[in-house]
């Protein structure tokens, strides 16, 4: 594990500390996560963090290895519907969208915007290309997975087992409604 990395919402406020590398780092292209983001898009304040081509750019990491440094206040879920297995979570304070958070996954997806250009991590891949009606828009730089791969799959497994099976609770204080 190298390094500690300290990134945080647009005005500052909601900071957050990542240890390590990441499991792996992938832009997701399915109708969730674009809905997701048009819609968290519409809150006051709050920018499209989309690609050009419609995908959501994220560092996949452990949650023993995320933690909140300030602004845990600010913290507010939003899912698509009530019933969604799947919850962004988003800096109340300027409404960065900051994580997504899979029901019963040990890791989050941490949005790409939270770093700086200069210390972005860059996406290995792009996932869920399957949902999209085309793909002629999509750039040939890193591989267009129509869905999750085997291999996404094990990174995630293999980090699970390195964490003891374990799966930390992350708490917000507030709902989202966009």
């Amino acid at each position: 594990m190298s390094g500690v990395t300290i990134i945080g919402c647009a005005c500052g406020r909601t900071r957050l500390e990542v240890l390590g590398a990441p499991i792996l780092v992938s832009e997701c292209l399915c109708n969730s996560c674009r809905a997701a983001a048009h819609r968290l898009a519409t809150l006051p304040g709050a920018r499209n963090h989309l690609t050009s081509y419609g995908a959501t750019p994220s560092a996949e990491y452990r949650k023993d290895r995320v933690r909140i440094l300030s602004g845990a206040e600010h913290l507010g879920e939003f899912r698509l519907s009530a019933d969604a297995g799947s919850r962004r979570v988003v800096a109340t304070c300027c409404n960065t969208p900051v994580f997504l958070e899979l029901k019963g996954a040990h890791w989050l997806s941490i949005y790409l915007h939270l770093w700086p250009d200069a210390a972005r991590p860059k996406a290995a891949m792009r996932t869920m290309v399957g949902d999209l009606p085309h793909t002629s828009n999509l750039p040939n730089d890193i591989p267009n997975l129509k869905s999750h791969t085997v291999a996404f799959y094990a990174k995630l497994l293999r980090a699970w087992i390195a964490m003891g099976f374990r799966n930390p609770k992350v708490e917000v204080v507030g709902k989202i409604d966009a």
